[in-house]
Order: C-alpha cells, then sequence, then structure tokens
C-alpha cells in the first residue's frame, strides 16, 4: 500500500533543466512509478543518459517537456528562468509547477543574498509569472550534490521543506518530496517562503523534519 504523504497514482513530469538539480530527482520519480520528460535545449546531448532510465523516461525541448507533463519542475540556471517563463508561460497554464531555482547572488561581506532583494521572494516572483498555473517552491534550500544520496541511502530521514498556497500545488509537492526519498515540511504560501531563498536561515541547511520546523520557528 502507498505511503498517505506519497503519491497515490503515476504523474507524468516534465523536468526543465538536467542538471544537478533535474537528474537526480528525475532518477528518484521514475524510481517511483513516474513519467518523466526531462527538457533541455538540446534534447539530443541528453541521449545516453536516457537510454539508462528505462522506457518511462525521455529528452524533449523545453516546450515538449512541458507538453508531456501533469507537474513540472523547474530546474534550470535562474538567469534563463524569466525568459523561459515568458516563452511558456501559455503553455504551463492548468498545470502544477514547483520551482526548485535558486537567485543566488553573493554579497560584498561574502553571504549569501537573494538577487530578487528583500521583499520578494523566488515562488512569489514565479507565480506573478504564471497566473494561471499551481506554483509550489520546494528542493530549493537543500544541498543538490546530496539529492541522490540522501533521498536513496537515507529514504525519508531529512527534511525538505515546501511551500505554497495553493492546495493542489501542496499536495503535489508534498507527495513528490516524499518520492523523492525525503519529509516534506510545509513553511505556509510563497509570501512566506523566503528561508529556502539565497540568504534565508535554511538556505544550505540539512536536517530532519523537526529540525527543520524548529529553525524555521514553527510549531510542533
Amino acid at each position: 500500500m502507498a505511503p498517505t504523504t506519497g503519491s497515490t497514482r503515476p504523474m507524468t513530469i516534465g523536468i526543465l533543466g538536467a542538471g544537478n538539480i533535474g537528474r537526480p530527482l528525475g532518477r528518484h520519480w521514475l524510481a517511483a512509478g513516474h513519467t518523466v520528460t526531462f527538457g533541455s535545449r538540446d534534447p539530443g546531448r541528453l541521449g545516453p543518459f536516457v537510454e539508462l532510465l528505462g522506457d518511462r523516461a525521455r529528452a524533449a525541448t523545453y516546450a515538449g517537456a512541458v507538453e508531456a507533463g501533469d507537474v513540472v519542475l523547474l530546474a534550470v540556471p535562474n538567469p534563463v528562468l524569466g525568459g523561459l517563463l515568458e516563452q511558456l508561460a501559455d503553455r504551463l497554464a492548468g498545470k502544477t509547477v514547483i520551482d526548485a531555482t535558486s537567485p543566488i547572488g553573493v554579497s560584498e561581506d561574502g553571504l549569501f543574498v537573494s538577487q530578487l532583494g528583500p521583499g520578494t521572494t523566488q515562488g512569489s516572483w514565479t507565480a506573478e509569472r504564471l497566473p494561471h498555473s499551481s506554483v509550489a517552491r520546494a528542493f530549493t534550500h537543500f544541498p543538490d550534490e546530496l539529492l541522490w544520496s540522501r533521498g536513496t541511502q537515507q529514504r525519508h530521514f531529512w527534511g525538505m521543506g515546501i511551500a505554497s498556497g495553493d492546495p493542489r500545488a501542496r499536495r503535489v509537492a508534498e507527495a513528490l518530496v516524499h518520492d523523492a526519498g525525503f519529509v516534506p515540511v510545509h513553511l505556509g504560501g510563497l509570501e512566506e517562503s523566503a528561508a529556502v531563498d539565497p540568504g534565508g536561515r535554511l538556505f544550505g541547511y540539512v536536517s530532519t523534519a523537526a529540525g527543520l520546523r524548529a529553525a524555521a520557528g514553527l510549531a510542533g
């Protein structure tokens, strides 16, 4: 029987960006029974990678990955995100979108900061550009080099912060966090997700679900 916090049915997922975030998460979701299309500017270069993943994995253009997925993960480098969303906003309408990008910058004193500046979270920025999509924020504070190892070797031990005020997006994000091997910790709406943005108190923070809740100042 499927865990109550995980997926109860297979999903079709489009991943925009097949790098250090998109690849490990796609592999986790394929292992959980989902169908995954990896989107790239040059899908041909993904052929050797995708061929090893089985019949439920394929490569496509960014637009092709969006068309193939009911759920779309944004995992491209942040500098290209704005232009990509402008091109694909109509195609993303009606879909659940999980934003895993980071507007990362470094201050003069060497600290990580959000390039969006104070008062704007990455999640709310994305939702503003996708008014007809259900948007959630996830997979952004956890070091990407640990997404595969911690999600396979220590499944459902480590917490993963998510944010969304949209019930459908929250439900899907929690299920896919679980299917990737982590424990979802809901932090609130997108406007309340600064903790997982660069410079936020959870950015780069690795802990159990209880540890994340305590660090975020959440009860329980």
